[in-house]
């Protein structure tokens, strides 16, 4: 990726020590599991909600701008690049939006991958949840202490700080990290239509990157086979062209704004990459 070309935000570095060592898994039984035999299988193999991971790295209990939600249990391993998005795009919106409560990350996967409870993703170290940031009505930062459900009609309510709504400000800045990350790259942002439409409005409003906030249009999904995704939201990032074909599957949409997957030369064994950006 280009990004490793780029100096780390802090606390990346104790991040990166952690990278897991070993290249086999302790889970059996799953098509495409990196085996003796499948020497070429690593990093994300597989699909998002049938699949595996190596390689992975811890995200750190907090850090500049953010949180996680369960401070203990294993579910917090995800891929280098997803690891570093996250405190990268956390530590922007604390330098952007100063004086506001940080973001509070849930499960990414666990660390060799698998089914983890709650989820049926979360298995190859592409996902992970994001809580709202929100605000009284009045504009007042609230710390997300839990899964907030937000319908876009009317304040929900927060136990011992009573209602609450989108800080569309901090969210839309979050989102506008994540997409214009250098780390990594967004296949999907999966957030219930209200959310969408509450952050986009915001987004033009302010007179924000026309290009970017089509970008953010077009990623933003409330997804139909799921959930609505109305009280967190859920980045999936894609597959890099190398990350494909070491096992990566489930891309989703080709976006013009993802790295271009490789090509055989004619008459050559050889793959070329093809178009720029992170791979």
């Amino acid at each position: 990726m280009n990004g490793a070309q780029l100096e780390p935000p802090r606390a990346l570095a104790r991040a990166l020590q952690v990278l897991a060592s070993g290249c086999l898994l302790a889970t059996a039984a799953c098509f495409g599991t990196p085996t003796p035999l499948a020497p070429g299988l690593a990093g994300s193999v597989g699909w998002p909600h049938h699949g595996v991971q190596t390689d992975a790295v811890e995200l750190p209990a907090s850090g500049v701008g953010f949180s996680r939600y369960r401070s203990q249990g294993g579910h917090h391993w995800g891929q280098p690049e997803l690891v570093l998005g996250i405190l990268a795009a956390a530590e922007r919106v604390h330098s952007e939006c100063p004086g506001g409560p940080p973001l509070v990350v849930g499960d990414l996967s666990a660390r060799y991958g698998g089914k983890i409870a709650r989820h049926h993703s979360h298995r190859t170290g592409r996902d992970v949840d994001l809580l709202w940031y929100l605000a009284t009505p009045a504009g007042e930062p609230v710390v997300s202490s839990s899964f907030v459900r937000l319908d876009g009609q009317r304040p929900a309510w927060l136990p011992r700080r009573g209602p609450v709504v989108l800080d569309s400000a901090r969210e839309w800045a979050l989102i506008k990290a994540l997409l214009s990350s250098p780390y990594l790259e967004v296949q999907w942002l999966y957030a219930s239509s209200s959310v969408e439409a509450s952050v986009l409005a915001h987004a033009r409003a302010i007179g924000d990157d026309p290009e970017l906030i089509e970008r953010a249009a077009d990623a933003l999904l409330e997804p139909a086979d799921s959930l609505p995704h109305d009280d967190h939201l859920h980045l999936r990032i894609a597959c890099s062209p190398q990350r494909s074909v070491a096992g990566c599957e489930g891309g989703g949409p080709a976006w013009s704004w993802l790295s271009a997957p490789p090509e055989l030369v004619p008459g050559s064994d050889e793959l070329e990459w093809l178009g720029e950006g992170p791979g």
